[in-house]
């Protein structure tokens, strides 16, 4: 290892290297055209979330007293701040190009994205009507030159900034800048920002919702005469840090709620505007917002909020999006009987969305139905809208079962969800439990006692997901459902952690945060270290979404160096940094980034010989493993050990939209042989094949 060669990754860096993947796959051509907007969605969605959360962290720590002390690799915060809107520059450059060849590219298929210049006068006519019945009752003005005070901009709202120039008339001795008025108009957020229009010769017209309102701009101002009018699109981002008062006389879900309600007026933390506004436009607006001090002012596109673009509409063009995934059974597990019979006698592991999650919602419906259950408890992070769990769980409690429910209030960006459905569940006499103070909790568990033969038997289930139907259709995540006594007894354990949480509980078999999860993996590593200084075969395969804890990174190079083979498959950041001779030579690291959301956590210690297979909802985060309620749990049935290294090593075989970590952040596509292999959907062939060898 060279003497100046850096340890570790920008962890924010990192970060911004995972989007560009997402953007990347925007890019890709072999990606159907209206999934690579998808992609540009999320991509910007991602971004606004980076700078509500990660940009807003270092900016406090830039104006705090500590703002000269040294990050990673000897950098402050002040220049980090720097460096991360220098690249958020180049990409949002980057998805503008990308955007432009994808419109292109769908006009080739007939599908136009129209603007306000572009419109005939029929669909004008089909416009202006929209905008009268559609928009108009939806629609937030405001007048903004004679206000005392400026409006409260919601964070990631799309908003026009308008400029009215009055006629001279009258006021012919006045100067243009005296006859200027500025406006604010709120693109509506409850209306689909993609407005279809009438088909015509065969072809299909879109116009962006805000066009359809620069095309009204003269009915909305009618009261004005003006001799020009113009608007251009602003969005400003806002810490999303929540701030919670000391009032004892408040309850937690009060103390959330309100937190939340602040977050609206919450320190703004980037700007975005329309490169081709007016200069006095933009000058009024960040003098009246007083934005001068933000740090990431970013001249963008002419549209902004293109996350929008994950809701863009099929308009019947099933050959331009991916086929959906159909659900396979789980080999041996049939919906038909008594899911809590059969995983009595063996247990079995679904793999979301190759395998269904209806699985999930059918054991909650059979125990709230089952007249020898007693009880249910679950932990919930983040919710369907319309959540087929909570409603079995409702259904429970009214069949007389004790549910317990622990909910996360805390879920970041899901608070207001996760508050009304704790109020919903507190009226159906539901017990909840609000957290522990100071950590959030993100295991994934549930556990239910039965009665049977007089004594109590549990069954349940622990996950890497959250339990949520809509995102199950689109992230990967494995779930064990086991009656093993020796699991299910920690599980219920953690409940008792809940409620009793000045007592810090032993576990022999689970691995839960924030007591144990540094200790064991840890040890984990070690008895992998012990192996290979003894000339005996040694092996660590790691899969999961993020990698930045740094005593964790070094314990995995201290295994590098002692010849430990490591293969690491790290969805999105990754601060460490592989193949450093003499630290990590023995380490390689890849990212999978494709159709379906890589969210599996699957931590391997040993060959396949004498693999210990745990899954996890923790990921290698300091916050995972010391500051959250998280449980890592060991596989024991045989056939589903086997089952997730095959998992891993299909994924490790892959050499489509596998990208390798580097210590440059360069991206770069992973080769291996001229055979294309997905991961993806040989993972759904893998599955595939398993029912059809029962079949046989």
């Amino acid at each position: 290892m060279q003497i100046n060669q850096p340890k570790y990754i920008d962890r924010e860096k990192s970060w911004l290297a995972f989007n560009e993947r997402v953007l990347q796959e925007a890019a890709d051509r072999t990606v159907p055209l209206l999934d690579r907007l998808r992609f540009l969605g999320i991509f910007s969605n991602n971004l606004d979330e980076f700078f509500r959360v990660r940009y807003a962290t270092v900016r406090r720590i830039s104006i705090s007293k500590n703002h000269g002390k040294k990050l990673i690799n000897n950098v402050n915060a002040k220049t980090l701040l720097q460096d991360i809107t220098e690249i958020v520059i180049k990409l949002q450059t980057k998805s503008l190009e990308i955007l432009n060849e994808i419109e292109t590219e769908l006009e080739n298929e007939g599908i136009f994205i129209v603007d306000e210049n572009q419109v005939d006068t029929d669909q004008i006519e089909f416009i202006r009507d929209f905008f009268t019945h559609k928009v108009s009752p939806d629609l937030v003005t405001i007048i903004l030159n004679d206000l005392d005070e400026f409006p409260i901009i919601r964070d990631s709202y799309g908003y026009l900034a308008v400029k009215l120039v009055k006629k001279s008339g009258e006021d012919s001795h006045k100067s243009i800048k005296k006859r200027t008025r500025y406006a604010l108009i709120e693109i509506p957020a409850q209306i689909n920002r993609f407005v279809e229009l009438p088909k015509k010769d065969g072809k299909q017209y879109i116009i962006m919702l805000d066009d359809v309102i620069r095309i009204n701009l003269d009915n909305i101002f009618s009261i004005f005469e003006f001799e020009s009018i113009s608007a251009h699109m602003i969005k400003i981002t806002r810490d999303a840090e929540l701030d919670f008062d000391s009032d004892l006389h408040k309850s937690f879900l009060e103390k959330i709620s309100n937190s939340v309600r602040d977050r609206r007026v919450g320190e703004v933390v980037r700007f975005v505007y329309d490169s081709t506004i007016d200069k006095d436009t933009l000058d009024f607006f960040l003098d009246k917002m007083d934005i001068e001090a933000v740090d990431s002012i970013i001249p963008g596109g002419r549209y902004h909020n293109r996350r929008d673009y994950m809701s863009f509409p099929n308009l019947g063009r099933n050959d331009l999006i991916t086929e959906k995934i159909q659900p396979l059974p789980v080999s041996g597990l049939t919906l038909q009987g008594s899911l809590l019979q059969q995983i009595k006698n063996k247990d079995f592991l679904i793999h979301t969305p190759f395998q269904s999650f209806n699985y999930i919602v059918k054991f909650l419906r059979e125990a709230a139905l089952d007249p020898k259950v007693t009880s249910i408890k679950i932990t919930l992070y983040r919710l369907a809208k319309n959540s087929q769990i909570i409603s079995s769980l409702i259904n429970a409690a009214k069949n007389g079962k004790k549910v317990t429910v622990q909910i996360e209030l805390q879920a970041r960006f899901d608070e207001t969800s996760n508050i009304n459905y704790a109020e919903i569940m507190q009226a159906e006499g539901i017990k909840l439990i609000f957290g522990v103070k100071g950590l959030k909790v993100h295991s994934k568990i549930c556990v239910v006692e039965r009665l049977e033969s007089k004594k109590i038997k549990r069954y349940g289930f622990i996950s890497t997901g959250n339990f949520n139907e809509s995102t199950s259709a689109v992230y990967t995540d494995v779930t064990l459902l086991t009656a093993d006594a020796r699991i299910m007894k920690e599980v219920n354990k953690v409940f008792e952690f809940f409620e009793v949480n000045y007592k810090i509980y032993r576990y022999k078999d689970l691995i839960v945060s924030p007591h144990y999860t540094r200790l064991k993996f840890t040890k984990l590593i070690d008895e992998q270290i012990e192996k290979a200084l003894d000339n005996k075969p040694a092996m660590i395969r790691l899969k999961m979404n993020s990698l930045s804890d740094y005593k964790m990174i070094d314990k995995l190079y201290d295994a590098s160096r002692a010849g430990v083979k490591i293969q690491l498959i790290v969805r999105g950041i990754c601060c460490l940094i592989p193949g450093i001779p003499g630290l990590s030579d023995n380490i390689e690291a890849i990212s999978i980034v494709d159709n379906l959301l890589e969210h599996s956590r699957i931590y391997i210690f040993g060959t396949d010989e004498d693999a210990r297979v745990y899954i996890s909802s923790a990921d290698f985060m300091t916050r995972n493993i010391d500051e959250r309620v998280e449980v890592s749990c060991p596989v024991y049935d045989n056939d589903i050990k086997t089952e997730l290294i095959d998992t891993f090593k299909i994924y490790w075989k892959g050499n489509v939209k596998v990208r390798l970590h580097s210590e440059r952040l360069e991206n770069r596509y992973r080769r291996l042989g001229e055979e294309r292999f997905k991961a993806q959907d040989e993972l759904y062939n893998y599955y595939r094949n398993k029912i059809d060898v029962v079949l046989d």
